[in-house]
């Protein structure tokens, strides 16, 4: 279980604990509180990555100030890469079906989507660390395309990733 699951899970209450006793409801609890566990690290991925994203802009302009106006639909491809990421992290679904939803989501399901959200939330460091290979090449004046190609490349493998976190909800 995640570390977000198990905060929430010491986190409640008295009342909270001894209704969990009451037969259906502790498994309903349980799917709530990892539906809140996924929401959380969800929401920290889009934090995290947004900063990420807003490193972009500081390197445009540099670039367009040594006269670089040439990469700037390359940073552009690779901006709109991570805000596309962003925006499907943000609106992902839940890993949550309700009781009457046509869609059950399996215990072993909700596993395997916790498992794709910590190896996303170990990508965040490798979007870092492209990203200050970036910078470096932007200040340097050396390696740009290199640099751009190695994010672009990196945003993709990442996008894909995601990708195969919801066929875990659907079975596509």
């Amino acid at each position: 279980m995640s570390s977000n699951y198990e905060r929430i899970s010491e986190e409640r209450g008295w009342l909270e604990k001894l209704i969990g006793k009451i037969p259906g409801y502790k498994g309903y609890k349980e799917k709530e509180m990892r539906r809140e566990a996924d929401r959380l690290l969800r929401e920290a991925l889009v934090r995290d990555l947004t900063i990420q994203l807003n490193r972009l802009a500081p390197m445009q302009t540099t670039l367009l100030e040594q006269g670089g106006i040439d990469w700037m639909d390359d940073i552009g491809v690779v901006k709109t890469s991570l805000q596309t990421l962003i925006d499907r992290v943000k609106h992902a679904a839940q890993g949550y079906a309700g009781f009457f939803s046509a869609v059950r989501v399996k215990e072993d399901d909700l596993d395997r989507l916790e498992q794709f959200d910590q190896q996303l939330v170990e990508q965040v460091e490798r979007v870092s660390a492209a990203f200050d290979a970036l910078d470096n090449a932007v200040q340097s004046g050396l390696e740009i395309k290199s640099a751009i190609v190695a994010a672009r490349k990196l945003l993709q493998e990442i996008n894909d990733l995601f990708s195969r976190r919801s066929s875990v909800i659907t079975g596509i």
